[in-house]
C-alpha cells in the first residue's frame, strides 16, 4: 500500500540541504511502517508518483520550481515545466494513482485578515473532493485556525484529531480548539475511510496528528512570532502563494531555527501514522 507525499515541503518549506535530508527522511518512515513512499510532483510536464533519489536532489537544489494547485497543475504540465505539488495538487494526483492516504506537515487553511482578503487556501476544497485520507499536524499554525475548522465543516470535510481531544496547532500540540471528532488508532480512521466510500461519499477525510510534545513549540511563544511575520508580510505587501513560504522562512528566523527541528519532527510522525492508516485500509 502506497503513501503519498507532497514536494512543495522540498521545493518551498525548508532550505537546502534540510529538505533533501528530510525527504530522504519521509520516505524511509514510510517504508519503515511497510508502506511504499510515492513522492509527487511535476517535473518537464511529467507527473510523477514516485521520485528517483536523483529527482529527490534535483528538486530540493532546483531554483524557481512552482508551486502547483489545483489551478495550475494542468497548465504547467502542459508547458512542459516544473513543479512541486501542494496539499490539492499532491491529492488530484493521489486520487487518480489509486493512493488513498497522505501524509503531510500541515494543510493550507483561511489566512488570517481572510475578511479582507478572501485568502483562502484551495487545500479545504480539495478535501471536499478528492477521496483522500490526508495525515496532517492539523492546519500551519500561522492561519486563522478557527475560520479554517468552520470551512471544513461547511465543506462537510471530517476533521479527526488522533489520539486527544483538543485540535493541534502545528509546531504546537495543542490549542484552545476542542477536537472536532477524535479517533484513537489508525484501524478507525482506516474504517472511517473505507466508510465514507461505501457511503458514496465525496472527498476525503482530514487527520490532525499532534506533534510529539517533545519536539513542540508552546502556543505561547510561537504566538508573538507569528504575529510578528503576518504584520511584516502586510507591510511588504507579501500576499498569495508567497505568503505561506514567507511566513515559514520568518518564522524559522525568529525562532533561531527551532521552528525547522520542529518541522521536521511532525512531518515524521504524519509519515508514520499515515503508513498505519494505509496498511490497515489495504487489510480491510
Amino acid at each position: 500500500m502506497a503513501v503519498t507525499l507532497e514536494s512543495t515541503i522540498i521545493t518551498h518549506g525548508m532550505p537546502y540541504p534540510h529538505n533533501l535530508t528530510t525527504a530522504r527522511r519521509v520516505e524511509e518512515a514510510v517504508m519503515q511502517s511497510g508502506a511504499v513512499p510515492a513522492t509527487i510532483a511535476v517535473i518537464k510536464g511529467q507527473l510523477h508518483v514516485g521520485l528517483t533519489d536523483e529527482q529527490l536532489e534535483g528538486l530540493a537544489q532546483a531554483l524557481d520550481v512552482a508551486k502547483l494547485s489545483r489551478a495550475d497543475l494542468a497548465i504547467c504540465m502542459a508547458r512542459g515545466g516544473t513543479g512541486s505539488t501542494t496539499v490539492a495538487a499532491t491529492m488530484i494526483a493521489a486520487a487518480r494513482a489509486g493512493i488513498e492516504v497522505f501524509a503531510t506537515g500541515g494543510i493550507g487553511g483561511v489566512h488570517r485578515g481572510a475578511d479582507a482578503s478572501f485568502d483562502i487556501s484551495a487545500d479545504l476544497q480539495e478535501l471536499a473532493q478528492s477521496p483522500v485520507t490526508v495525515v496532517s499536524a492539523g492546519a500551519k499554525a500561522i492561519l486563522d485556525l478557527p475560520k479554517t475548522l468552520e470551512v471544513l465543516e461547511t465543506l462537510g470535510v471530517p476533521v479527526i484529531v488522533y489520539g486527544q481531544d483538543s485540535f493541534p496547532a502545528f509546531w504546537s500540540a495543542t490549542s484552545p480548539l476542542p477536537a472536532p471528532l477524535r479517533m484513537d488508532s489508525a484501524t478507525q480512521i482506516a474504517a472511517a475511510h473505507r466508510m465514507r466510500a461505501a457511503l458514496g461519499l465525496s472527498g476525503g477525510q482530514l487527520v490532525a496528528n499532534p506533534i510529539p510534545v517533545a519536539n513542540e513549540i508552546p502556543a505561547g511563544r510561537l504566538a508573538p512570532m507569528i504575529t510578528r511575520a503576518t504584520q511584516e508580510a502586510t507591510d511588504q505587501g507579501i500576499s498569495g502563494k508567497a505568503l505561506t513560504p514567507y511566513l515559514l522562512k520568518r518564522i524559522h528566523e525568529l525562532s533561531d531555527g527551532q521552528s525547522l527541528k520542529a518541522n521536521i519532527a511532525l512531518i515524521l510522525n504524519n509519515a508514520r501514522l499515515g503508513a498505519k492508516v494505509a496498511m490497515e485500509i489495504a487489510a480491510g
